[in-house]
């Protein structure tokens, strides 16, 4: 294990940003011991509180473990960190101002006056540039209490500022009174300072209060600027957050999109009423931008440790590539021998023996705790390894495989699938979701989707390459069919049925936020993955009376016991099960 912390400045507040270098399964136990931890899934790290005291439990959770790139100013935190350098600014220009507070959102009985530390507290501060709103200062910690301002009409995230902005309303105030009770706070002295950078002084935009504005860049001429004004901000902001490409800019609070033919379409069907341009868009414009993949940061990115024997890792890679297996078990394959070699690290494998091979698939199951199917994925790599690779292949004769268990698969009602599905307001995301469902697609499936494998006129979907190498087709809805031709009109993808930035196929990972952002307004099974509506696709065909052994098919399965496992799920014929305590005359 070797650490590596940052101090930065997150939601208005100064904390210490960890990340491990290398992968180690206890490190997420060891941070959750320092009280005010939690993993941030955007940055990548751990935070914690920049105070002596989670200082402290941090160096005694983690002795005589290395610490890299560590500041000089972490070695000294300061007993505790309640304003930071920006909270500080604001402090020294409030003299200056005067702020006017009406009747509501003013200290009452039930509010508490502000105490020595705010990290268990919402914080409302006032700001007199927006004498309408009240700004929020919410605990990084707190995510149950973000879940309930997203659901706020009117909410804004100021950016810069890095606080959440809401209506200054009397039925708000009693709304919040009565949901966070002690745990509310009015900080009188603290003003907020909207701060204008020197940059958005010397660029000035010609912005009307009834209109949404498009404007050319001033200085990247691949985007247009596009300003929405605040009154519009509740009824336009969906719609303008569904603009491939779009981004905003914190500088001159203004949206900036790309300056493509797929915008226009976009503001031509969704925004043409309240939309105005102020100058007339070039017919040579392109359909899209190509737009190169991000660097991740070093900090967070973290690196693939090296064994020292890690040509063998190589020619496993060979020996797979040869026999034609997948890109993703190859490099499953690969990570789990390299973890192997690398616990004997000073011996050769070719004189690892069966003793100790045994014994390091026994101390992940006793220390690490790891599951059946990964147990069984390792085995596969070594025995892969020693019989092909190696040519010893008596090492690894009967090595022992878990026994799996027959877990149920989770499944959505059709309900919830209903009330997912209308929680999507952009086309091209419903159009993802609605594909998988009505067609039982597998995530890989769908992002490898060309549109030549979309046969509308047979009202099916031929799958190329599925799981196991095997080529398939599955039913192409007659409403998914209807989505797909506005989708297309609209988006006009070239090669890949769903394009990314880059024309290049989707990734997996942006169907799964889409998954996940729906899944949480929709309030469904939070359990539930994007494999989910798979499952829900062939049970709730089982319950409508298709036959087994066409689910088999449509599913790509190459056992019908694979399907059989949906028959241990589904509710048909259950009313007519009778239990036997009903016939007891108690």
């Amino acid at each position: 294990m070797e650490l590596q912390v940052k101090k930065i400045n997150i939601e208005n507040c100064t904390r210490i940003a960890v990340t491990n270098a290398q992968f180690d399964p206890a490190f997420p136990a060891k941070m959750k011991q320092v009280k005010g931890c939690y993993f941030s899934p955007e940055i990548k790290a751990w935070i914690m509180p920049y105070t002596k005291e989670a200082w402290g439990v941090f160096k005694s959770v983690f002795e005589g473990i290395p610490v890299k790139n560590m500041p000089c100013e972490i070695a000294t935190v300061p007993e505790s960190t309640q304003l930071t350098a920006s909270c500080e600014a604001r402090n020294q220009d409030q003299d200056s101002r005067v702020v006017v507070l009406p009747n509501y959102f003013t200290p009452a009985e039930s509010v508490s006056a502000m105490p020595e530390t705010s990290g268990e507290h919402l914080i409302i501060r006032y700001c007199s540039e927006k004498p309408d709103r009240v700004f929020l200062v919410v605990p990084p910690q707190r995510k149950d209490w973000k879940n309930f301002i997203n659901n706020i009409p009117g909410k804004w995230w100021h950016s810069r500022e890095k606080l959440w902005s809401v209506p200054r309303t009397k039925e708000l105030f009693k709304t919040f009174q009565a949901h966070f009770e002690d745990k509310l706070l009015i900080d009188r002295e603290t003003s907020v300072v909207l701060l204008i950078p020197e940059s958005a002084t010397t660029i000035k935009f010609d912005k009307q209060s009834g209109k949404i504005t498009i404007h050319p860049h001033p200085c990247n001429p691949d985007y247009w600027c596009l300003d929405l004004p605040e009154n519009m901000i509740s009824t336009h902001l969906s719609i303008i957050k569904n603009i491939h490409g779009r981004r905003w800019n914190m500088d001159w609070y203004i949206w900036e999109v790309p300056g493509t033919q797929l915008t226009v379409r976009f503001v031509a069907q969704y925004l043409n009423e309240v939309v105005e341009w102020t100058f007339q868009p070039g017919e040579n414009i392109p359909e899209r931008l190509v737009e190169a993949v991000p660097q991740q940061n070093n900090f967070l990115r973290g690196h693939v440790a090296v064994a020292q024997y890690e040509s063998a890792v190589t020619a496993l890679e060979q020996m797979l590539m040869l026999k034609r297996y997948s890109r993703r078990t190859i490099k499953s394959y690969k990570n789990s021998l390299r973890q192997f070699i690398m616990h004997y690290n000073d011996t050769k494998p070719s004189q690892i023996t069966r003793k100790q091979i045994n014994a390091y698939i026994m101390q992940l199951i006793r220390d690490k705790h790891i599951t059946e199917s990964y147990q069984n994925q390792i085995a596969c790599a070594i025995k892969i390894f020693y019989c092909e690779v190696l040519d010893q292949a008596e090492k690894v004769e009967g090595l022992v495989q878990a026994k799996r268990p027959q877990k149920i698969p989770q499944v959505l009602t059709e309900e919830e699938v209903t009330r997912l599905l209308r929680s999507v307001d952009n086309l091209k995301h419903r159009c993802i979701l609605m594909m998988i469902y009505s067609a039982g697609l597998r995530l890989g499936e769908l992002t490898k989707l060309r549109l030549t494998d979309i046969q509308m006129n047979e009202h099916r979907i031929f799958i190329r390459d599925g799981k196991g190498k095997k080529d398939r087709c599955t039913i192409l809805a007659g409403k998914t069919e209807a989505i797909i031709r506005t989708y297309m009109e609209l988006y006009k993808p070239v090669h890949w049925f769903v394009e990314g930035a880059d024309g290049g196929p989707y990734s997996d990972r942006s169907v799964q936020a889409i998954f996940t952002a729906a899944k949480e307004r929709s309030r469904i099974n939070p359990l539930a993955t994007v494999h989910t509506l798979r499952h829900s696709f062939a049970t709730h065909l089982l319950e409508k009376g298709v036959d087994l052994r066409y689910i088999q098919d449509l599913l790509g399965h190459e056992s019908s016991k694979t399907t059989e496992i949906y028959t241990h799920i589904t509710k048909k014929s259950w009313d007519r099960i009778k239990s036997p305590l009903d016939d007891l005359e108690i």
